[in-house]
């Protein structure tokens, strides 16, 4: 059969069954976007033949790791909520009510640039303004599952003293819903499939009633999913029960939220009788070690939601909270901070935590019928891994393989050299072929500076704690 590409001579991690799916000296064949043959290099090469061969010794090849949640704008606030309480209050407003949509959108390239080059080929991101974002994905030839947020707090609302009721502005409402709804007839399916559309309400606190009912039933005339922030911290909690008397899940329960459309991000104020409504009825959950670990101090209850039976996946959250777009720094975040919150090492292996960043995350956003794993008939989304590196080596197979541990809690996301998406090479040998990079990281850097000097004033009246770190001369 002749095809278009063969990697070959390889690691393949095929995440197939119920571990990785390993085949030493394995190869895959591509023809067009999709996968059309795997297995040893022998048996590739002696049924296909290949418009191009890459040699893949001494490099994994596995599939595209998947970002099941992120803020990509979040990037031009990066180092400027950390170490803080209140950081959303304290560090994200004062910043983000002095940014416009178009900086927001130079800003979100540098997310997309810093997750495909360390080897996210899907990023499922939660972001205003998407219409435009979204074409940010178009230029770099991402997978993109993406969603406007829809929520009904006003402009005014970072001048609200931190714990008062947040008040709701019912047009600012329709006027972001309406900006999902021309997402999704203008985006949804586009690009060869690979644009694909949500609804994102952005948290039960954050919208009233009648406007998160308007929201679900939208999803159920599209058929498609609600990427929503659940149970996410104290501060929902404490406002959901101020308005409604009920903690955020059993609220949503009873207005019919709980089911495979649910696309749950955090849920760290989850507990586990909530956890099991959640699981029993269908819905996933979104996984942000790094960021609730910076944010909060906490580690959300993902044991508990897979221990129950429930479908989790791995996220960055936010580069504002998180510093960080790189799916290889949330999968050893995952699994040290889970052994340490149940004090035993063995929870979490390191296939766990690879699992949650492809095959488990593709079932929880819903594309496992396209991507997540090299199985013949999905969409060629691949990565190569160079483990010919110090940080890598050495490499053993026998009596016991250390190429899984070693990708999880050694590799840094730079061993990546080469991203295929849809079938297309995006990156190769560590260079971005579809953007010119330098010159998207100055247009970033100069619209933060712009930003930061329009926002002086209130982020100096913030009297947030890195502030005051600041003016101590500890940074």
């Amino acid at each position: 059969m002749k095809v278009d590409m063969i990697i070959a001579n390889s690691f393949l991690m095929t995440m197939e069954g119920k571990g990785v799916g390993m085949i030493e000296n394995g190869a895959v064949a591509i023809k067009d976007n999709i996968i059309v043959g795997t297995g040893t290099t022998q048996e590739i090469l002696s049924t296909h033949r290949a418009e191009r061969l890459i040699d893949a010794t001494d490099k994994v090849v596995m599939p595209g790791l998947i970002n099941a949640h992120l803020h990509s704008a979040g990037a031009l606030f990066r180092g400027m909520a950390q170490d803080m309480s209140h950081w959303m209050q304290k560090g994200l407003w004062p910043l983000a009510k002095h940014t416009q949509e178009e900086e927001r959108v130079r800003g979100s390239l540098l997310s997309i640039m810093e997750g495909v080059k360390s080897g996210t080929t899907t990023f499922c991101d939660f972001e205003t303004p998407m219409n435009e974002i979204v074409g940010n994905y178009v230029k770099i030839g991402a997978r993109a599952r993406v969603a406007e947020v829809v929520n009904e707090l006003p402009d005014t609302i970072g001048a609200l003293p931190v714990g008062e009721l947040y008040p709701f502005d019912p047009a600012t409402g329709q006027r972001k819903l309406q900006k999902n709804i021309c997402l999704m007839e203008q985006w949804h399916e586009q690009e060869n499939g690979r644009i694909t559309c949500l609804f994102g309400p952005q948290a039960p606190d954050m919208m009233s009633k009648e406007l998160l009912l308007e929201l679900k039933e939208l999803a159920e005339k599209y058929n498609t999913r609600l990427h929503m922030h659940v149970a996410q911290g104290d501060r929902e909690i404490n406002q959901m029960i101020k308005r409604y008397g009920k903690r955020p899940i059993a609220f949503l329960d009873e207005l019919g939220y709980l089911d495979q459309r649910l696309m749950a991000v955090h849920l760290t104020e989850a507990t586990k009788d909530e956890i099991r409504l959640l699981t029993s009825k269908g819905a996933s959950m979104m996984y942000c070690p790094g960021a609730i670990a910076i944010i909060d101090g906490l580690v959300p209850p993902v044991m508990d939601f897979v221990e129950a039976g429930g479908t989790a996946a791995l996220g960055t959250d936010s580069a504002a909270g998180n510093n960080s777009i790189n799916m290889f720094n949330e999968m050893k975040f995952a699994a040290i901070l889970n052994k340490v919150k149940r004090q035993d090492p063995k929870v979490f292996p390191a296939w766990l935590s690879l699992r949650m960043a492809t095959v488990e995350a593709a079932r929880a956003i819903g594309l496992d019928h396209e991507i997540g794993t090299i199985t013949k008939g999905k969409k060629a989304d691949i990565i190569i891994v160079n483990v010919d590196d110090p940080g890598l080596r050495p490499v053993i197979g026998d009596p016991i393989r250390n190429i899984v541990p070693n990708l999880v809690y050694g590799a840094r996301g730079h061993e990546v050299e080469t991203v295929i998406i849809d079938g297309r090479v995006v990156m190769e040998k560590r260079k971005l072929l579809t953007i010119d990079e330098k010159q998207s990281i100055i247009a970033a850097q100069d619209v933060v500076n712009q930003i930061a000097q329009r926002a002086h004033d209130d982020i100096v009246g913030s009297e947030s704690d890195l502030l005051k770190m600041m003016r101590a001369d500890y940074l």
